[in-house]
């Protein structure tokens, strides 16, 4: 008889021939900074996550630096928005604020900052809009400048989220002819039109003021799609693929795990993240065990790197097993 077990007898024993894992060095944390002054802004629909103004940060940065997080995702929101986004791209807004005050007291950890329009423009929309239309190539010049302002603010790799058509390909550009050719970009290639961002437009103050994202964000029926924009990004010169969400795209995660010798971070997005604590307040589930099956599950898809709210509970939970 085959007694598989034998290998399952004891924790010490399924340790041992344990195939999948998570480390604390997996992953990486969103934070959200917010224009003004003394500000800790708890977000409803994402329990345990705020909004921190920049001279709030090192409550959380202290946080991440003892659970030995090595890397953030910033997302900033701005005091004003208007029509193309300015904020984004100002020299001295809120996001290249926030980076170059972490970088002063933090400057080991790795500061990732996501590029986007969406928290800056007054519409709520990725892109620059005519008569109700979502602009592409308009939009590419303005990307590329966010993203130069925030490596040259000291941001260690830039992500665009914004799922306009080239803009990997302007961001390189961009951040060559400006001598930051040391400057990974870290693509939302599979980037889906999903349900799961709802508590995430709470707290990044970013839902479209009129219609949706389907237009530029992915149709999720379509895995092959996603794997031809995943070799666009490729070959547009993207250093790391992020597949978002993480959870209900395992599939294209583990495909991309197949097809591509790219690091891959997955998203575990805040709809995710939010369901499983809302679930846990209510005592229906045991949160610790959901999360670290969830992590495993997105590792054992073929992630190097998760982005996750769970961040600090997983980093705490990882050291108590220790």
């Amino acid at each position: 008889m085959i007694r598989r077990r034998r290998l399952r007898a004891t924790e010490n024993m399924r340790a041992l021939v344990r195939e999948t894992s998570v480390s604390i060095s997996d992953l990486i944390y969103p934070l959200f900074v917010i224009e003004g002054e003394n500000i800790k802004n708890p977000i409803d629909s994402m329990p345990g996550i705020y909004q921190y103004s920049i001279d709030r940060l090192d409550e959380e940065l202290d946080k991440i630096r003892e659970a030995g997080i090595k890397g953030v995702l910033l997302f900033g929101i701005p005091a004003h928005k208007d029509e193309c986004g300015s904020e984004a791209y100002n020299e001295h807004g809120i996001i290249q604020e926030a980076v170059r005050y972490i970088k002063k007291v933090f400057p080991e950890l790795v500061v990732i900052t996501d590029i986007c329009l969406c928290e800056y423009t007054s519409h709520g929309h990725c892109g620059v809009i005519k008569d109700g239309i979502i602009l592409n190539d308009e939009t590419l010049p303005l990307l590329a400048k966010t993203a130069v302002t925030c490596a040259q603010a000291g941001a260690d790799m830039v992500a665009p989220s914004n799922m306009m058509d080239g803009h990997v390909a302007a961001i390189r550009e961009a951040l060559d002819e400006a001598g930051l050719q040391n400057t990974p970009i870290m693509a939302y290639s599979a980037k889906m039109a999903s349900g799961y961002y709802g508590p995430f437009r709470d707290a990044a103050h970013s839902a479209p003021g009129f219609g949706d994202r389907k237009t530029y964000q992915m149709d999720y029926h379509n895995p092959r799609e996603a794997m031809r924009d995943i070799q666009d990004d490729i070959d547009e010169g993207a250093d790391i693929i992020i597949i978002k969400p993480a959870l209900a795209y395992l599939d294209i995660l583990k495909t991309a795990s197949m097809e591509t010798n790219m690091p891959l971070a997955a998203y575990n997005v805040s709809g995710e993240y939010s369901i499983v604590k809302a679930a846990a307040q209510q005592g229906w589930i045991d949160e610790k065990k959901l999360v670290m099956e969830n992590m495993i599950a997105i590792k054992r898809a073929g992630a190097q790197m998760i982005i996750t709210y769970h961040a600090l509970d997983v980093a705490r939970w990882l050291k108590e097993e220790q």
